[in-house]
């Protein structure tokens, strides 16, 4: 469905496929999504820090360099799974653990979702 506002694009031979409205110029700016990987940095550091650990012994046991650590737990970074294996194991978390922490972070009220690709 298409209408003033909305943002489009084409997607096979003439279908168009409405997206979020276009804000009003002047309007308050919407919060943006969290991602994922926003969301699994935030419960990574948050144990660490609930733990009273130094980045770089998290790090170490890990096997990754505090400067990964420090980019996925502020969501910069997209760990593949055995990354995530490994850095939730440094902190005596399982990944599905650590994703059940996150999904429960992404379900509070007020708070959307977004997977990035």
């Amino acid at each position: 469905m298409t209408g003033p506002g909305a943002a489009c694009f084409p997607v096979l031979m003439g279908e168009i496929v409405a997206l979020r409205p276009t804000p009003e110029p002047g309007a308050p700016a919407e919060r943006a999504e969290p991602l994922w990987r926003e969301l699994v940095g935030d419960e990574l550091r948050g144990r660490r820090l609930d733990r009273g650990e130094r980045l770089v012994d998290v790090a170490e046991r890990a096997g990754v360099s505090p400067q990964y650590l420090s980019e996925v737990e502020r969501g910069l970074k997209d760990p593949s799974s055995e990354m995530l294996a490994a850095v939730a194991g440094a902190l005596d978390l399982t990944v599905r653990e650590l994703s059940t922490r996150a999904a429960r972070a992404a379900s509070s009220p007020g708070t959307t979702l977004c997977l990035a690709a």
